[in-house]
């Protein structure tokens, strides 16, 4: 078992690149069950602070995202044959719902870009990408770590 106290996300980028980035996200929902779905996801720096963070593009009228905005942590699962990690912390929303100081379309355009790419994403036409995006009112979360548990 592997565990750190203060989490180091070096590894965890490396896991995840192994197979696109695919991994199961759960939150607390407010009767206290617990949702979960399959997502894509990467580690990339929090565009406001510059820290590490597990980040993924989810639907606008995605559950999980009415969750964290009630203060459920989120936590990122993935597993690789008999090789597993955990990321649980809280959850930054960046979106057309969720709007941040500083942050104008044109950076959150880029920014959805970034997300996805981290997340191995790649396409051949950003201007589609763009437009879909925008139609699903698309939000970037930023997963803090404050917990790594797993077994590489």
């Amino acid at each position: 078992m592997w565990r750190c106290a203060v989490p180091d996300l070096g590894d965890v980028r490396d896991f995840l690149a192994d197979e696109h980035g695919l991994a199961v996200v759960s939150t607390t929902q407010a009767d206290r069950r617990v949702l979960s779905s399959v997502v894509n996801c990467g580690v990339c720096d929090h565009p406001l602070t510059g820290d590490p963070t597990v980040a993924l593009v989810s639907r606008g009228d995605a559950a999980r995202l009415g969750h964290v905005r009630r203060g459920s942590e989120l936590t990122v699962a993935v597993q690789r044959g008999w090789r597993w990690v955990g990321v649980t912390g809280s959850c930054d929303l960046i979106g057309p719902d969720d709007p941040v100081d500083g942050m104008d379309a044109e950076r959150y355009r880029l920014l959805l870009r970034e997300v996805y790419q981290a997340a191995g994403g790649d396409h051949d036409n950003y201007d589609a990408y763009d437009r879909a995006m925008a139609e699903d009112r698309r939000a970037c979360m930023f997963v803090a770590p404050s917990r790594i548990l797993g077994r590489l």
